[in-house]
């Protein structure tokens, strides 16, 4: 699967300078909504270009900023998408027609476990996790979470892991060599593997820090 979309992007790539940008936002709006998507085989390559000049400004240091801004505009909207249709839908609807959207309904009853424990921890925590970074704004739209917060939280989540893919990317650009679309995609996503370490626990960190702040607060609120 994630070969097929790495060939299909390959071949998009030689309208980068024109489409490039547009492409980034609409595969990352996929990737951020129900449908399984790879954010690696969008974003990797994103970097990649803009280090080659092969994106539309063909310089790194404006299309790379602006690479990342679109990838997490992209993941915003799709968030978006999720979290409008959960709210609308309504959990019965998900329960009952999500498995034809891949959602199935444990993974649904086990986002909205642990949106319901931690709030907004978890939207930010959550758009670092496979799997369920997609998922966590369907119980986001579930519970009615302020908007603000929701796009606050997903936008920071959803932009550290752009940029960490974005930079692989130009990583690979630096690089140099004959290296296809589909080993860099493998290579990358080898590479976040062997340090995600570093990312939990940044996580770790995170939400230790955000728990004490947050137990500091509800202190003061009830003296």
């Amino acid at each position: 699967m994630t070969e097929l979309i790495a060939e299909h992007i390959a071949n998009a790539a030689q309208y980068a300078h024109f489409w490039g940008f547009f492409l980034i936002f609409f595969f990352m709006t996929v990737e951020s909504s129900f449908i399984p998507f790879p954010s690696e085989v969008v974003m990797i390559p994103a970097g990649f270009l803009a280090y080659r000049g092969e994106l539309t400004f063909g310089n790194v240091w404006i299309d790379c900023p602006v690479a990342i801004l679109v990838g997490v505009a992209g993941s915003l909207a799709g968030a978006f998408v999720n979290y409008y249709l959960s709210l609308y839908l309504g959990r019965a609807a998900l329960h009952k027609y999500g498995k034809y959207f891949f959602l199935k309904e444990e993974t649904l009853d086990r986002a909205e476990e642990v949106f319901r424990e931690y709030g907004d921890l978890a939207t930010f925590v959550c758009r670092l996790l496979p799997a369920i970074r997609q998922l966590i704004s369907i119980p986001a739209g579930l519970s009615k979470m302020n908007l603000g917060r929701f796009t606050l939280f997903t936008g920071l989540g959803a932009g550290i892991w752009v940029i960490i893919l974005t930079l692989i990317g130009v990583y690979f650009g630096h690089l140099a060599g004959d290296m296809t679309y589909v080993d860099m995609v493998h290579k990358g996503k080898d590479l976040i593997a062997d340090n995600y370490i570093w990312i939990l626990v940044g996580l770790v960190v995170f939400t230790v820090a955000y728990l004490w702040v947050h137990k500091r607060i509800m202190k003061r609120k009830n003296a």
